[in-house]
């Protein structure tokens, strides 16, 4: 039994708008409801009834069904008409078990993403801080509240691809004649055309905005991480949710410390004293100063860790070390009382160097001295 014209059967007209089809499905699924008519037909009826509505509901389904009627066009070449009729898309899932799946232009889509680069300083990165920024981006326009049309008017179904977004462009083949879909280029595939346009937004929906947007920070973030705003990004296409903001990070090195990860590095220079000696000294920290032992006979470039002294880990993973490399500091200039001393310890130790820059009348006068 050949099945009825979908369009027959809600008793409407092929260019008949998504409300109106919508009336006819109520009206008529409550007509023919088993529960209310108690005709031998009426199951038949209602779903009948209700098969058009999923078909017709569906601009998807309903552009298929305009093009290739109630003929599958995943059947291949078979029913005697060739290849007449069938999309290339069709004819690619024929051969390969596939074929591309074609994006209703009006459905709900999410807005892009924006990413925002903001500089730092050491410290704001590693205590975490609330700041302020300002970015451009696109907003829906209040006007037209995202509609594109002149307030008081209405967007119209486009009399070229009769709302559905897409063109069929037929082409002879050596298969035979082949139907291949195009986006609309009247109405840019959304099946819509705006013939009196906003003058705020000129027809986009969206105005460019500069606005204020709150961000925290958050304690331990490191140079080149992101932290991603939900919903601050640009505005919903089609009633659908606004995009994300990404603020990109770029922290500013510190003068004293350097970071690895959630560890701190600090070169600490001390006296020769110092380091043969032994001495308890302050040494900075990025959260204030704390007492190190320095041990008698350290050498140049000995390291030492403050325990719990880093960074704390961004996702909380714990405390990070500080670590301090010694740097002994040789003076560059001494007076003569210093090197007097410093020619005794030598003497001590039985390592008398060969002074540079001293003349021949210093070394005689030395020796004469016993020195």
């Amino acid at each position: 039994m050949d099945k009825r014209d979908y369009y027959e059967v809600l008793g409407i007209s092929k260019d008949a708008s998504k409300e109106e089809i919508k009336k006819a499905y109520r009206k008529l699924s409550k007509k023919f409801h088993p529960d209310i008519n108690k005709e031998a037909n009426a199951s038949e009826q209602f779903q009948e009834v209700k098969e058009a509505y999923e078909v017709l509901s569906d601009e998807q389904k309903r552009a298929q069904y305009d093009q290739f009627g109630h003929q599958d066009p995943n059947q291949g070449f078979g029913g005697g008409g060739g290849a007449e009729g069938f999309g290339f898309d069709d004819i690619f899932s024929t051969f390969f078990g596939g074929g591309t799946r074609r994006r209703d232009p009006n459905a709900p889509r999410k807005g892009d993403d924006l990413q925002y680069s903001m500089n730092i300083d050491f410290l704001d990165a590693v205590f975490g801080q609330e700041t302020e920024i300002e970015i451009p981006k696109d907003e829906t326009c209040e006007t037209c509240d995202g509609s594109g049309a002149k307030p008081g008017t209405r967007k119209k179904t486009c009399p070229y691809c009769e709302g559905s977004g897409q063109l069929n462009v037929a082409q002879d083949t050596p298969f035979g004649r082949m139907v291949n879909r195009r986006a609309c280029h009247h109405c840019e595939g959304t099946g819509e055309i705006i013939e009196e346009k906003c003058t705020t937004c000129r027809g986009a929906g969206k105005v460019r905005k500069i606005k204020k947007i709150k961000v925290t920070v958050p304690a331990g973030v490191d140079d080149g991480q992101q932290l991603r705003v939900s919903g601050q990004g640009g505005p919903g296409i089609n009633g659908g949710p606004a995009g994300d903001l990404y603020v990109l990070f770029r922290v500013k090195p510190h003068k004293q410390f350097m970071r690895d990860g959630d560890d701190i590095h600090l070169e600490l220079p001390i006296t020769y004293p110092q380091a043969a000696l032994g001495d308890e000294i302050e040494v900075p920290t990025i959260s204030g100063k704390v007492k190190l032992k320095i041990p008698a006979g350290t050498q140049n470039g000995a390291r030492f860790r403050l325990r719990g002294k880093g960074v704390q880990n961004v996702h909380g993973y714990g405390v990070g070390d500080q670590h301090i490399t010694v740097k002994v500091k040789v003076p560059t200039k001494l007076s003569e009382k210093q090197k007097q001393l410093l020619r005794e310890f030598a003497e001590v130790s039985g390592d008398i160097p060969e002074e540079q820059g001293s003349s021949l009348f210093d070394k005689i006068k030395r020796t004469i001295k016993g020195d």
